[in-house]
């Protein structure tokens, strides 16, 4: 086995920032040998214990949880998803497009969020939930209901005979859940959809949920009839990117609307966690009206620092996998660390999480680049300045990590969006928005159509042209609303409120004969004005950027153990040229189009820039090491395939193999900065 040094050298810093990144607590998967248990357990047994009383009366629970930049609210959360996941079932909310569409979005997040499937369980949360009433309870009567539409509508209203919004239509619903091809339909349906007129027939409903108040009580219902099953969990995280008002500020005050709403109006089951940065809240606490400030009944809870003996246990979690490789074993399990380190960093005994780890990335680096110097590998190498030494990371390429961060999300982006209509509108319009604010476009304004359609509308100048362009982006399978979507468009053309219109809109524009199908091609035969159809790679490209958008405003988007802020996240984006191929900006005439690539050869050039950004951020790996994070990242590849590409690095003199006299497996592979 290969002594400590050696695995050092061999593997990635273990707290480089782009393996400690977390876009948010909802879809990463902790690893538990990393946890420490004794940082934020007492937040972790009050929201335990507001839990039990949520589902002990029914009566909901609202909590404010906030924490410095670094203290670990978003991991905090993610502890608490999974350790009291049996007890309860939890949603995420992220940001809310528009205030004016606040419980639609809540909706829709429950919903998609009620679809995942827990930890050490074979179904989602929705169908554990729908299981666990008491109106279906009974195996035998479950197996007949669930044949028998009727029977099972029958038997809810009779168990739930009050207090429930529209309870035909959504019982309907719920029976449809276990139909394998009706589903989907009726998840839409729950989370508010607006459905075509086949698919409300193939429920058997009469009407979508596209409404704030229709929202609202399908969010009711759950709530009402979680009291036979187990509390609902609702986690609001990152809320720096939600709407700001006139002068800046963030506009909270609808959350705190929705919070004192689900008091007033006897919603059950409900716990609120509210997450929030503690400057954030300090600067916008007076801004809220102090009747809503009082329905957070369970108040607010502030994350506290953690202690030396806490960071050092959170040390050792991080450095176990490497020490549990080593023969011999280390005698100090915080080796190449130490607590002297500690004590020399944070005299007063306290530190954040991030600030803990972020010290500990520079110090372990610092160690691995001298171990080239004290004989463990003997070899020197030359670079092309002719220097026998390694490039140190200290001076690490901020691009570089900012790509693999890109790439990880990326991919994770990839793996949940399968469909288009995963996304709601308003937030593709939001995201189209901010990708075209990091590229430089000026004067985007807001709510370009007018009525309901609003929220589905902006428009900017021409970076180019001195002209106005309108952006719509619709994809509501409804002929109705599709309708009333060309009638506002046909106002917006008439009174020239911008010379270039643009449609975005992949679904159905409706029979040739139907009104808003004609309006369509009165305004989109003109060449004035285009119709698009987008592909789901550039809305990857979209949701991925506003991911990060989301981290950066909160203050978690951590380059170079620095948490950068959006204008440096926009610069970055720019440098890295993040957004040249993406076919819905080179539509727009936002970014020039380029050459067509074909799969391959696209799948070459992001694997070859991955591999190259490893290295730059680590300086020098192991050659097995370094495929084998390729291999994790495009599990399509085969491993000689990747072999080929660090070779052809080597090649162009942006890699070097620093033993090759050794067999591949124990070779060292290292970054040769350009002169």
């Amino acid at each position: 086995m290969p002594s400590i040094e050696e695995i050092i050298q061999q593997e990635v810093n273990p707290f480089d920032s782009t393996t400690l990144y977390s876009s948010n607590f909802w879809r990463e998967q902790q690893n538990e040998e990393t946890n420490v248990n004794s940082i934020h357990q007492d937040a972790i047994a009050t929201v335990e214990k507001l839990l039990a009383q949520v589902a002990k009366d029914n009566r909901p629970r609202s909590l404010i949880l906030t924490g410095d930049v670094g203290s670990g609210k978003s991991y905090l959360l993610g502890r608490l998803k999974k350790q009291l996941n049996p007890k309860a079932f939890f949603a995420y909310i992220d940001p809310w497009p528009d205030s004016d569409y606040i419980w639609r979005h809540i909706l829709r997040q429950t919903v998609d969020s009620l679809l995942h499937i827990p930890e050490g369980q074979e179904e989602s949360q929705l169908l554990l939930w729908l299981g666990s009433l008491s109106a279906l309870r009974n195996n035998s009567l479950v197996k007949n209901i669930f044949g028998e539409r009727r029977t099972f509508i029958r038997n809810l209203r009779a168990t739930y005979p009050t207090d429930i919004y529209n309870a035909k239509e959504f019982f309907n619903a719920l029976y449809h859940l276990n139909n394998p091809e009706l589903h989907p339909i009726a998840c839409e349906w729950l989370r508010g959809d607006d459905l075509d007129e086949e698919d409300l027939q193939l429920l058997g409903v009469k009407s979508s949920n596209n409404s704030e108040d229709a929202a609202k009580n399908i969010l009711n219902n759950f709530g009402f009839i979680s009291r036979d099953s187990q509390p609902i969990v609702l986690c609001f995280d990152q809320l720096d990117n939600i709407p700001r008002l006139d002068d800046n500020h963030l506009d909270l005050q609808p959350l705190f609307n929705v919070n004192s709403t689900l008091h007033s109006q006897y919603f059950n089951s409900f716990l609120i966690i509210i997450s929030l940065v503690t400057n954030t809240w300090r600067q916008h606490e007076s801004r809220i009206q102090s009747a809503d400030k009082v329905r957070v009944n369970a108040g607010l809870f502030n994350l506290k620092p953690i202690t030396l003996d806490q960071a050092e246990s959170l040390w050792k979690a991080r450095l176990y996998p490497l020490h549990a490789q080593a023969q011999p074993k280390q005698a100090d399990p915080l080796f190449p660390l130490s607590r002297k380190l500690l004590e020399e960093k944070f005299p007063r005994g306290k530190t954040l999480p991030r600030i803990a780890l972020a010290v500990a990335r520079q110090e372990y680096q610092k160690y691995k680049d001298s171990l080239i110097g004290i004989g463990v590998y003997p070899e020197n190498i030359n670079n092309q300045n002719g220097s026998t030494s390694l490039p140190k990371s200290k001076e690490k390429d901020p691009i570089a990590e900012f790509q693999l961060i890109w790439q990880q999300e990326y991919k994770k982006i990839q793996s949940r969006i399968s469909k288009l209509n995963l996304i709601a509108a308003p937030e593709l319009i939001r995201m189209l928005q901010e990708a075209l604010s990091a590229l430089e476009v000026k004067e985007i304004k807001p709510k370009l159509l007018s009525g309901k359609s609003s929220v589905n509308s902006f428009s900017y100048q021409h970076p180019q042209q001195n002209s106005r362009v309108g952006i719509v982006w619709t994809e509501d399978a409804s002929m109705k609303t599709f309708y009333s979507v060309m009638k506002a468009c046909e106002k917006v053309v008439n009174t020239k409120d911008c010379q270039k219109l643009y449609l975005i809109r992949n679904a159905s524009l409706g029979k040739p004969s139907l009104a808003g199908n004609q309006i369509h091609r009165q305004i989109f035969s003109n060449p004035e004005h285009s119709h698009l159809r987008v592909n789901l790679t550039s809305v990857h490209k979209l949701a991925t950027y506003h991911s990060l958008v989301n981290s950066a405003l909160g203050n978690e988007l951590v380059i170079n153990d620095k948490a950068i802020s959006l204008k440096e996240l926009e610069t970055l984006t720019r440098e890295a040229e993040i957004f040249n191929d993406c076919k819905l900006l080179q539509d727009l005439g936002i970014v020039s189009e380029k050459e067509p690539t074909n799969d391959n050869g696209k799948e070459d050039r992001e694997t070859k820039e991955f591999i190259l950004n490893i290295a730059k951020t680590q300086g020098y790996l192991a050659r097995k090491t370094l495929v084998e994070k390729t291999l994790h990242n495009y599990a399509d590849l085969e491993q000689a395939k990747i072999s080929e590409i660090i070779d052809q690095l080597c090649q162009e003199k942006q890699l070097k193999v620093y033993n090759p006299e050794k067999v591949s497996d124990q070779q060292f592979i290292v970054y040769l900065p350009k002169p």
